[in-house]
Formats: structure tokens, sequence, C-alpha cells
């Protein structure tokens, strides 16, 4: 089931192109043996150089030994850092060819299921023991992959196969350059003495992705975190740095909230949950190699040097393992004061929006007092306008008795408009009473225009007494429902000296 398994898998992935290499550790009894090599393949000058590694032919046939001199351990390795596709690591996906791929697999002898993880999210590990009975193998997948990131996707993958009785580990790795799978190179080839334990390779991955800068995120993320309490709060000491969250002496909430989402996102990043499970996965691989390694003479056994590497390696997982626990409590807490700060946040937004609500309920009173205003204005001006038109006001003036247009008009016909005098010529003729028009007129209408503005005068005053009730009771609303969030507030968040 899992060849036909794997066959159908690997004929549905998509095939990418990546630089691929090798890399071969030989460890021998005579140590002037040992050697170390990597280089790249040249499928190009020398087409059959791939399948030659994989089955130890030609150039990488196996070192013809000496009486005596035999092979202590061995690691080779089919390499693809700093792979560059952005799809290399997207689900369904593989850095070789179809039939290049199968080969691999079959001729290392690495697990078929490794075909089926190309879709896994996080951290992930995973061991077992092939059916080949007279000849074991331990097979390991290790691998993380990730979201893409400016187009590009991110992860790193390794599958190891380990055969107990030649002692040689295969396998394949490979690895964005965002990955540590060339650092962790380095410290193999270093290691080299080393290969014999199978999770030498496994342990050096991880030690790399829990290294230092996991602790320094959550250090700054703390820190960050101190720096939104107090612009949250708004406390008066308000150091320089967190000046940013102050724009013309009022607080930034929506940097402020921004902030708290990038900080949490720092706290959650390489959950510890997640690793804790995967050391806990390595260790029990560890305990499985060990059960079978640990009475055969190849592994030299009790207090040999592949035990003190095994014991090594278990108080590295057990040293991990601690570490996380400290940065999952650290994380713990740093998560609970975020959630309170949202809270808080929340809490000031909604006064804010409260108090702008209220802000506009008193301007749309005002706007109606004032609308109010206007009304009355225009009716005045309305009844002012009705009294002094202009024609009506004409009309009169010409009709009255003072101006006699009949007086001394001469012919069948004459104009109304024109008087004939002693020398022939014509003129108006105005009575001599004209001045009893204005007499009345002028005082009647500074009557009618002081009245107007003693009456205006009464009313101004009165809006003005008005304006300061309506304001008086704004204000006192606005104490009132400040008064009373504040008392919610307090109520729930002053609970440590309760009991005193």
């Amino acid at each position: 089931m899992d060849d036909y398994m794997f066959q159908s898998y690997v004929k549905e992935c998509k095939c990418v192109t990546e630089a691929t290499g090798f890399l071969e550790i030989f460890n021998y009894s005579d140590p002037s043996l040992n050697s170390v090599e990597e280089h790249r393949f040249r499928f190009d000058e020398l087409p059959d150089e791939f399948a030659n590694f994989l089955h130890r032919r030609g150039a990488f046939a196996p070192l013809k030994l000496k009486d005596g001199v035999k092979l202590v351990g061995g690691l080779r390795l089919i390499l693809q850092l700093n792979a560059k596709h952005p799809d290399t690591f997207s689900p369904h996906h593989i850095s070789l060819t179809h039939q290049a791929y199968e080969e691999m697999v079959r001729g290392l002898r690495l697990p078929f299921r490794s075909i089926e993880g190309t879709s896994v999210v996080g951290p992930f590990f995973w061991s077992s023991f092939d059916q080949d009975d007279e000849d074991p193998h331990l097979q390991v997948i290790f691998r993380k992959s990730d979201v893409r990131k400016r187009g590009l996707t991110r992860g790193w993958e390794l599958m190891l196969s380990h055969s107990f009785r030649t002692g040689i580990t295969t396998g394949y790795a490979k690895g964005t350059a965002s990955s540590d799978m060339v650092e962790s190179m380095k410290h193999l080839k270093a290691c080299a003495n080393q290969i014999m334990h199978p999770l030498l390779l496994p342990i050096i991955i991880l030690s790399h992705d829990l290294s230092s800068s996991n602790d320094q995120k959550q250090r700054d993320a703390r820190e960050w975190l101190r720096l939104l309490e107090h612009a949250v709060s708004m406390r008066n000491e308000v150091l320089e740095e967190e000046s940013r969250y102050i724009k013309e002496s009022m607080v930034d909430l929506d940097q402020i909230n921004r902030d708290l989402v990038e900080c949490h996102s720092q706290v959650l990043w390489k959950r510890p949950q997640a690793y804790q499970e995967i050391i806990s996965s390595i260790g029990r691989t560890m305990d499985e190699f060990w059960a079978l390694a640990k009475d055969d003479d190849a592994y030299g056994g009790k207090g040999g040097e592949v035990d003190k590497l095994h014991r090594s390696m278990l108080a590295r997982l057990e040293f991990y393992r601690a570490k996380l626990k400290g940065i999952e409590n650290y994380a713990h807490i740093t998560l609970k004061r975020l959630t309170i700060q949202r809270a808080a946040l929340y809490n000031i937004i909604a006064q804010k929006e409260s108090k702008l609500g209220l802000q506009m309920a008193g301007e749309q009173r005002r706007l109606a007092h004032a609308s109010k205003r206007d009304s009355t204005s225009m009716k005045t001006l309305s009844l002012l306008g009705a009294i002094f038109l202009p024609a009506t006001y004409l009309a009169s003036v010409f009709s009255m008795t003072f101006f006699n247009f009949q007086n001394g008009l001469v012919g069948p016909d004459p104009s109304p408009q024109t008087l004939t005098t002693d020398t022939g010529g014509t003129q108006p003729v105005v009575a001599p009473q004209l001045w009893i028009y204005f007499v009345i007129t002028i005082p009647l209408t500074l009557a009618i225009v002081l009245t107007w503005r003693w009456w205006d005068r009464r009313r101004e005053a009165r809006y003005a007494l008005e304006d300061a009730d309506i304001e008086l009771g704004i204000e006192k609303m606005e104490a009132q429902i400040m008064a009373t969030m504040r008392k919610r507030t307090l109520s729930k968040v002053r609970t440590w000296d309760a009991g005193k």
C-alpha cells in the first residue's frame, strides 16, 4: 500500500528546479581515512552522477579497506541548500523530476510517507522503523514550512534513513535562505566524528531553530508591551521612546491598536507548546534507536562514544524542554497583560466615542436653537417689510392732499404734473402743510424702531439664558455619564487590595 500511495502522490506533484549537491562523511577505525566531501552535481557534464551517488557506483563506490580497517559510521545526504524557487515549499511540489525523486527515495531507503508531508503546517517530526527485519532502517521526517513572505515560500525539510547493519545514515535535506540549514551543515561537518548517531543532524537543526533569537523576541515583546501599557494608562512618566504614541498632546489610539496586534503576533512566534511536542517525539525516537543499538558492538555498547553522545543529546533535549517551559510561562504572562491593555484600550475608545456622541448631540441642540432664532428674525424682517413696503409707502404719500397737482391748470387737457406760471411757464404746486407729514412720520418710525430694538434685546437676553441652561444641562449629562463609566471600570479593576 505504501508503495502504491507513494507513486500516486509523486505523479500528482509539480516539479521545480533547485541547485542540488551532496555531502558524504565517512568515519573508519583508521582515522586517517576519515573523509568529508561536499560538492554540487554536474548534471550537464555528468548526467549519470546523480544515479551513481544513489547506488554508490563509479566515483562514489565504497572505499576498499585494508585488513583490520572497518567503517565505523557514515552519512550520505542529497542537499538543496538556499532553495530559491517561489513554490519550492508549496504543497504538492518537489524540487526534483518525478523520476529522480522516486529514484532517490528508493535508492536511499527514505520514508515513502515523506511525499504526503508536503502540505503539513508548522514544525513536524515523525519517525518509524521500516519492515525490513534483516536490515532495519530507522526513518525520520523532520520539516517545517511557512506561509509566503514577499512572494516566496519558506521552510526546511529533512528526510533520514539509518541502517543498523552498515551504520550509514542516508538522507535528503533542503532549505530556503531564511532557514538555518547552511549553518546546520557547518556544525554537522564540525561534528563529523559523531555522525554514528542518526539523530545528530535533527538535534543540530533543532538547536538552531530554538536559538537565542527566540528568547530575544519574547524580551522585545515584553519591552514593547511596557511602552504600550504606559501609553494606554496615560501615565505622567512618559519616556522619550514612548513619544511615538503622542501626537499634538493627544494619544494616538490607532497606532497603539496596531502595535498591540503586532506585539501579540510576536509573542506567538514559535509557539513553545509545538516545539515541546517535537522534543518529546525526538526523545522517544532516541529511546527506540538506543534500544536496538545498545547491544550492538558496532555502536560501542554502554559507556562507548555513541552512548556518551546519546546521553549528551538527551540532556540537551531536557535543557530545551526546560527552556521552552520558561518561555511558555513568560509568553503566557505577556499575553494576559496584552489582553488587559486591549480591554483598557477598547474602554478608552468607547469613552471617547460616547463623549463625541455627547458633543454632537450638544451641537445639534445648539443648531436647533439657532435655527429657531433665525426663523424669529425672519418673521421680524417680514413684518417690517410688510409695514414699510416701498410701493405702499409711495402710493400713500402721493395720494395725500399735501400735493395738489390740480391747482392753476390751463388748457383743455392740462397735464396733471405741471402748472402754468404768470410768465407762461409751468411748475408743481406743493402745499405748505407738508411739514405735518414729516412731523408725524419721523417720530412714528423712530418709535417703531426703538420698540423693535427694545423687544429684540429682551429676546436676546432670553436666548442667552436658554443657552446657558442648555450648556449646563449638557455638561451635567456628560459628567454623569463619565462618572458612571469610571465607577463601573474602577469597580472591576481595583481588586488587589479589596481584602485589606
